[in-house]
């Protein structure tokens, strides 16, 4: 039998996820929390083999606390809205598993029992799309830019907050654009929080 807790914060969604496990042979969820802080223990007092995470629950990182307070319990991560860069950047940590909440129920199972057997889960168009992915092509300087950027300054409040000239702003948000292949500011702050560097 696969021990599995769902670490889920939207009650809805976490019912549908207990109907589908607790549907399955095999597969019995034995706990539910709905907040970071209750993963661990959790995890511990149910004995769990896999935990089910919504990547969004609010809270510390969970992956990084089960691995390091309850190795033996796999995690797979589910997300609304999975960029390539979050599927990288788990997948290189101690998540096995990666997919989509808007995958079928069979292949969520199915990715529950991978998991427990210690491989990896993930869907194939998420694991081509994250091998896609670029690096980061910006420097720490550019990135500080296109943060404030992103909340709608201007080069002279950049300037200001930055200590930089506005001269240096603009060659810094020229880069970036270079860099990215961004039209403007606005499409480089869409092209650079897509891929997972803002």
């Amino acid at each position: 039998m696969i021990r599995t807790l769902i670490a889920e914060h939207l009650p809805l969604v976490r019912r549908g996820l207990l109907a589908t496990l607790e549907a399955e042979p095999g597969v019995s969820v034995v706990s539910e929390v709905g907040h970071a802080d209750e993963v661990v223990h959790a995890a511990l007092a149910s004995r769990a083999h896999v935990a089910v995470v919504d990547l969004d629950l609010p809270g510390p990182p969970v992956a990084a606390l089960l691995a390091e307070h309850v190795p033996r319990c796999g995690v797979l991560v589910l997300s609304s809205h999975p960029t390539p860069a979050q599927v990288r950047e788990l997948l290189a940590g101690p998540v096995l598993g990666f997919m989509s909440l808007c995958v079928a129920p069979e292949r969520l199972v199915e990715g529950v029992r991978q998991v427990a057997a210690g491989h990896q889960a993930i869907e194939a168009e998420m694991a081509v799309a994250a091998l896609k992915c670029a690096t980061n092509p910006l420097t720490r300087r550019e990135l500080d830019v296109l943060r404030i950027a992103a909340g709608g300054a201007r080069s002279t409040e950049i300037a200001d907050e930055l200590f930089l000239s506005v001269g240096t702003v603009r060659n810094h948000l020229s880069r970036i654009m270079c860099k990215t292949g961004a039209r403007n500011r606005l499409d480089a702050v869409r092209i650079a929080s897509d891929s997972g560097w803002l």
